[in-house]
């Protein structure tokens, strides 16, 4: 891996920006509850199985007193095809209640209101930050760790580090949608087993050592 430079840097997020010059989630919602639900959903299942459940889920509740009449067993039941099913609802049933009780049934725009919640760590409170309410944060998951490390973008030993890294890294023009473009390029384009570097928007600019190797993948 060679680091990437400063003008490398600025030069991979300018062509992010230049193919997708308004990334979003591949999460259905229509509201920052909505968007709060869906990602307590996402730990460890796809996005494509999260939009098949609130789809159903979100007809019948898509706010935290409707989620609460519902009943923890309805919407167990409703949240059934995606993994750990049992346990998110039992945290979303439990964060709803908080939300009524204590945000008067609004989503807090605050970190430490929102990890405060059932089933919100530091991942999922930026997502939040960032998408809801405009915020310049950087949700680390398993695909900006990887390509952040594999592209010599902000290497580091753990999500944080690579977080703090990105927020040094990462040139203040493009953060409000960095963490989208690092999603989905390490989701669609960088991924984990065969790279299709090939196909790949920055390859010139890249510090992956190997990838020459997938210029065919």
């Amino acid at each position: 891996m060679a680091l990437m430079k400063p003008p490398q840097r600025h030069e991979f997020f300018r062509r992010m920006q230049e193919i997708n010059p308004h990334p979003k989630s591949d999460l259905e919602y229509s509201s920052p509850f909505e968007l709060l639900i869906a990602v307590i959903l996402s730990a460890q299942a796809t996005d494509k199985g999260v939009n098949v459940a609130t789809r159903k889920l979100f007809k019948v509740a898509n706010t935290p007193k409707k989620i609460l009449k519902l009943g923890l067993e309805s919407l167990t039941e409703h949240i059934q095809t995606i993994g750990l099913f049992r346990m998110k609802a039992k945290n979303v049933f439990a964060t709803c209640k908080i939300l009524v009780d204590e945000h008067d049934s609004q989503v807090p725009n605050n970190r430490e209101a929102l990890e405060a919640l059932p089933g919100v760590g530091r991942k999922t409170a930026n997502v939040v930050l960032n998408i809801a309410f405009g915020e310049p944060t950087m949700a680390v998951d398993t695909h900006i760790f990887r390509i952040a490390n594999r592209m010599g973008l902000a290497p580091g030993k753990d999500v944080v580090a690579v977080e703090m890294k990105l927020y040094k890294n990462v040139p203040e023009a493009f953060m409000q949608h960095a963490h989208h473009w690092l999603i989905l390029h390490g989701r669609y384009t960088c991924v984990a087993r065969r790279p299709k570097c090939g196909a790949c928007a920055v390859y010139d600019i890249c510090g992956f050592k190997d990838r020459a190797k997938y210029v065919e993948a």
